[in-house]
């Protein structure tokens, strides 16, 4: 296996400006002391750090990053929300959505994941690389063609998947294991056949206007993309073996028949057992897992080559661990580092039975659909 990964990376993404508050709400005058917004520069340079002084950093080779243009932008959103966001940036910012800011500088930010994003799928795509990570934020795959959602306001994710299109892979699947559901990238491909759009979450369903769908295992694609968005919503607490099991019966399974020509992970460490936005209870062994069979499935689809694309992880210290696991993962490399905090007990047997009831909702669904 190949034992070291390209990295991209742009200091730009660090000039989003989320500030403080209660947690992702506005500041409260009741209290004494705001805290930071979750989404922050603090586990980006947590993440930087741990590949730039870690055990892993003989293994990194850096690149530099950019910043897309609009134009590369408008290749998945919609160019008056684009103009919009560019307002808002411009008039001092403001909040895009009730739990996401936007500030003065915010918008060069976005340019800088997606043009970071972007390069790094350049990279795999074109040569001469086989594994490339994008380090961006803020995150993206909750943001929708034409609207923000849950900290994300330009879908990395989606852009590097149109990009692969545009440069010849007949299909791209996107694997994505944060812990919400990738609601933007799965609106954005829903009615596709050449971009399957895979999301394993904690069953959390929809939350309001900005995010209307609800990860359910029946969200299967509509017209041409029927069967080509497949929904893995997992109880609380899934934890390692649950994520190993919904992988092994449920997506490998899916993108070993779909067989791409480009894989795409949607790489968050929020559903990591001290996440304040997960409780999943994955740990490092489990993120490990996760990186592996990854790397197993490009091994086997796209002549190794992956491209990981940031996504959340908000335990400010810890998601840089899981990143460093997952890492340790895709490159087949034993651990390196012990867990500073894994000690929850690890139970598969509750996440079967919701895996079960997912194939068959999902099954029927497609069925229904394919009747239409």
């Amino acid at each position: 296996m190949t034992a070291a990964i390209d990295v991209f990376w742009h200091p730009r993404v660090l000039s989003h400006d989320t500030g403080a508050g209660v947690f992702e709400a506005p500041p409260s005058p009741i209290l004494a002391l705001a805290e930071p917004h979750p989404e922050n520069a603090v586990r980006l340079r947590n993440m930087h750090a741990m590949l730039a002084r870690g055990p892993l950093a003989p293994r990194v080779r850096w690149h530099a990053g950019r910043l897309a243009g609009l134009d590369e932008l408008a290749r998945f959103h919609d160019r008056a929300y684009l103009d919009s966001l560019a307002a808002l940036d411009a008039a001092g910012g403001g909040r895009a959505t009730p739990t996401s800011p936007f500030a003065r500088g915010s918008f060069d930010a976005c340019r800088a994941a997606a043009g970071t994003a972007l390069a790094a799928m350049a990279h795999v795509v074109d040569g001469p690389g086989r594994i490339a990570y994008a380090l961006v934020r803020p995150p993206g795959h909750h943001a929708a063609r034409a609207r923000a959602d849950g900290y994300c306001f330009v879908n990395s994710v989606a852009l590097c998947a149109s990009l692969a299109r545009d440069r010849g892979a007949r299909r791209v699947a996107i694997v994505d294991w944060d812990v919400h559901h990738g609601n933007g990238t799965q609106a954005g491909f829903y009615d596709r056949a050449d971009v399957l759009t895979v999301s394993l979450h904690m069953d959390h369903g929809a939350w309001g206007p900005s995010h209307p769908e609800t990860g359910k295992a029946d969200e299967v694609g509509e017209g041409a993309g029927v069967g080509f968005t497949l929904n893995v919503p997992l109880p609380l607490g899934t934890g390692d073996g649950g994520y190993e099991r919904a992988m092994a019966k449920l997506v490998v399974p899916a993108v070993e028949t779909f067989a791409p020509e480009v894989l795409i992970v949607a790489c968050g460490q929020d559903a990591s057992q001290f996440d304040p936005n997960g409780r999943q209870a994955v740990s490092m062994a489990g993120f490990r897992r996760l990186g592996a069979i990854a790397r197993a499935l490009a091994e086997r689809h796209t002549r190794g080559s992956l491209l990981l694309v940031q996504e959340g992880g908000y335990a400010p210290a810890y998601a840089a661990f899981c990143l460093h696991a997952t890492l340790e993962g895709v490159l087949g490399l034993a651990p390196l580092l012990d867990d500073p905090l894994a000690y929850l007990p690890d139970d598969p047997e509750p996440a079967v039975a919701a895996l079960i009831a997912i194939a068959e909702i999902r099954r029927a669904a497609i069925a229904e659909r394919g009747r239409a």
